[in-house]
């Protein structure tokens, strides 16, 4: 097989893997391949200093990088989200403040600060919007800023999303009250602190997948969530999977890529 590198001439180099193809030297896939990594390589990543932005996501991922906002200024996050809005991205940043957003409704008026997931959305095109729904359900109200980060993520990348809140185990009569809404959803968010029973419970009680999201709620002896983590990790219901302590927008986009299949 030949390979064309991207350091020729971007015009040039793709005439030649179409070339190639035409001549049979290259298979179709093979061509597609290089095409995409040409594409990639030479016009979608944008250096802005502070960041490198890769704006090819979209096209291989099906949605668009997201900005972590912890530890980034404000100044950084305004740039890298001048620049996605440029190449007529969404954006969605997490883990971010309402100083930030303030900084950012100079370069876009149509921003959003979701205060209780300390998330901002930027939309220019909302999202594909599926038919079915994705639970998200949380153990107590403590859980909620992270439950909240999930919802945002999701809705974000266009779910509908069905809120379920304060059912965790202490008092599980809450959670039959609300199981229909939660089987009626094709993906469940479950999000819990202390000794993370909930996810458990529920993954018995679905036939869908559930998405574990262990917080650091709790006293001492919870250890930050990982008491948590390592109940959901032992988890005996089948079909229940776990993502990072306080990791709602891990939930949200792994429920989304579920929610697409």
């Amino acid at each position: 097989m030949q390979c064309f590198p991207a350091t020729q001439a971007g015009n040039d180099t793709v005439k030649d893997i179409l070339e190639a193809y035409k001549s049979g030297d290259l298979s179709l896939d093979d061509a597609l391949d290089q095409l995409g990594n040409q594409h990639y390589q030479e016009q979608l990543l944008q250096d802005l200093g502070h960041s490198t932005l890769d704006l090819d996501r979209h096209r291989r991922n099906g949605a668009a990088e997201v900005i972590y906002g912890e530890h980034k200024t404000p100044e950084q996050i305004v740039d890298l989200t001048r620049a996605m809005l440029t190449a007529e991205h969404n954006v969605l940043i997490t883990r971010t403040t309402a100083d930030v957003y303030h900084a950012l409704k100079v370069i876009a008026p149509e921003a959003k600060f979701h205060a209780d997931a300390r998330s901002i959305t930027c939309i220019k095109a909302p999202a594909t919007q599926t038919t079915s729904t994705i639970a998200v359900v949380t153990a107590g109200t403590s859980d909620l800023d992270v439950a909240a980060e999930a919802a945002v993520t999701a809705e974000f990348l266009g779910n509908k999303v069905a809120l379920i809140n304060d059912v965790g185990v202490a008092g599980i009569h809450r959670l039959m009250n609300r199981l229909a809404e939660i089987r009626a959803a094709r993906v469940v968010i479950v999000v819990a602190g202390m000794e993370g029973a909930l996810p458990s419970v529920v993954g018995g009680l679905v036939d869908k997948p559930v998405i574990a999201v262990p917080t650091s709620v709790g006293y001492g002896a919870a250890f930050g969530g990982v008491a948590a983590l390592l109940g959901m990790l032992n988890s005996c219901a089948s079909g229940v999977s776990v993502v990072n302590i306080d990791n709602g927008f891990g939930a949200g986009y792994l429920a989304n890529m579920i929610n697409r299949l």
